[in-house]
C-alpha cells in the first residue's frame, strides 16, 4: 500500500509543506474515492477510503495544445484566458494527458526563468527522471524569455507570460484539471 504524506514536503524541504490535493477520477456507491496521484508513471491512480476525503468541485480547467502551443483556462465553460506558451523541446517533451494543479510557488526572484509563479503539476517528464535537483515534475510558469512564447523550448514545463501567471496565482485553486493535447 502506497500512503503519500499530508502536507507534502516540496523536495523534502520541512520549511515549505504543502497540503495534497488530488483530482477526482471517479467514486463508487459505497463511497470510495479513485484519485489520480502525483506519482510515476503518469496516469497512475489511487482509492481514499470513504469520508477520508472532503470533495470540492472546483469550476476552472486548464487545456494545453502543444501543437499550437497555446492554453486556455475555463471558468463554468467560459474561457476566462487563452495565450501563447512554450512547450517541451522534441528530445524533452511535454506529457500529454489528464493531470492536476499539485503545488504553487512564489519566487524569490522574479525574473528567474521559472517568472513569478510556478505550479506544479501531478506529471513527471517522461524523458527525464531528475531536473535542477528534483523529481522531473512538469510545470506551468512564468519565463524570463518571453520570445520563446510559441516554441518547444523547455524541459517539458509549459511557460506562459509573467504577467498573466500572477493574475491566474490569485484565481485558480490547487485541484484544477490540467488536460494536455498534443
Amino acid at each position: 500500500m502506497l500512503r503519500l504524506p499530508n502536507p507534502w514536503l516540496l523536495n523534502g524541504a520541512t520549511t515549505h509543506p504543502v497540503r495534497q490535493w488530488f483530482l477526482v477520477h471517479r467514486t463508487t456507491a459505497d463511497g470510495w474515492v479513485q484519485v489520480l496521484l502525483p506519482e510515476r508513471p503518469n496516469g497512475k491512480v489511487g482509492w481514499i477510503a470513504p469520508r477520508a476525503a472532503q470533495l470540492l468541485v472546483d469550476p476552472y480547467r486548464i487545456e494545453v495544445s502543444l501543437h499550437h502551443h497555446r492554453i486556455v483556462v475555463s471558468r463554468d465553460g467560459a474561457t476566462v484566458y487563452r495565450g501563447q506558451v512554450a512547450t517541451g523541446a522534441p528530445a524533452t517533451p511535454t506529457p500529454t494527458g489528464l493531470f492536476y494543479l499539485r503545488v504553487l510557488l512564489h519566487a524569490t526572484d522574479p525574473e528567474s526563468v521559472y517568472g513569478p509563479y510556478a505550479y506544479g503539476l501531478s506529471a513527471h517528464s517522461e524523458a527525464l527522471t531528475t531536473f535542477n535537483g528534483g523529481d522531473a515534475e512538469i510545470g506551468i510558469h512564468g519565463n524570463d524569455d518571453p520570445s520563446v512564447l510559441g516554441s518547444s523550448v523547455t524541459h517539458g514545463c509549459i511557460r506562459m507570460d509573467n504577467g498573466e501567471i500572477a493574475q491566474l496565482a490569485g484565481q485558480l485553486p490547487l485541484g484544477t484539471p490540467v488536460r494536455i493535447r498534443e
